[in-house]
């Protein structure tokens, strides 16, 4: 069967067919409407009250748990993928990347400035692809201040990150990391969780 080719090319200079055209044309405006999401949300994570944030983010398709707080200054890559637990505190401006599933339990304690990826461009890929996979943040989790998560990283029940950390393997329960990779340097004493976070700052 004969090609029609369009006269559109790829980003690699290879000619499309009116079908492969026409796909990407519609992906192109789609990640247009993507981004003008994105955009209004960073403009609304500006905004010092929760509880307007708060409807925001649900509206655009994060799943937020009761008693649950996101700070000021959150920047998301795909609202839709991201589900967070009960009781759980994100620190001003935490990175949340749902290009694929983000879930984060309950009881966790996210401090500021944090970056969780589940994204990355595969370097040895001639076409620079993307790889996703997904992070998971169990329950009562703590993550210091600017650690960095990256993509197919579970952290384990309870473990600790510490500040300035970049998590490039699974945390197990309990476990205290630390570092750049980021190694076992201890354990958290306690096993037994069972303590609530308590309310988030006024305006932050």
């Amino acid at each position: 069967m004969a090609q029609f080719y369009s006269p559109f090319k790829d980003k690699m200079g290879n000619q499309l067919t009116w079908p492969q055209a026409i796909k990407k044309i519609i992906g192109r405006w789609q990640a247009y409407g993507e981004d003008l999401l994105l955009l209004w949300l960073r403009f609304v994570g500006g905004v010092p009250i929760h509880t307007f944030r708060h409807l925001c983010y649900r509206l655009a398709g994060v799943k937020l748990g009761a008693g649950s707080t996101i700070h000021t200054g959150a920047k998301f890559y795909h609202p839709g993928g991201v589900t967070i637990g009960s009781d759980t505190i994100i620190g001003d401006h935490a990175v949340l990347d749902g290009r694929a599933p983000l879930t984060i339990g309950n009881h966790v304690d996210i401090a500021s400035a944090v970056m969780i990826y589940n994204s990355e461009h595969d370097i040895h890929s001639e076409d620079f692809l993307p790889i996703e996979q997904p992070v998971d943040v169990k329950d009562y989790a703590f993550i210091g201040p600017r650690a960095i998560i990256l993509p197919g990283v579970t952290i384990g029940k309870g473990a600790v990150v510490a500040a300035g950390a970049v998590v490039t393997k699974s945390v197990n329960s309990g476990d205290i990391v630390g570092g750049i990779p980021a190694k076992t340097i201890g354990q958290r004493q306690i096993k037994d969780y069972h303590y609530k976070l308590g309310r988030a700052r006024l305006f932050q």
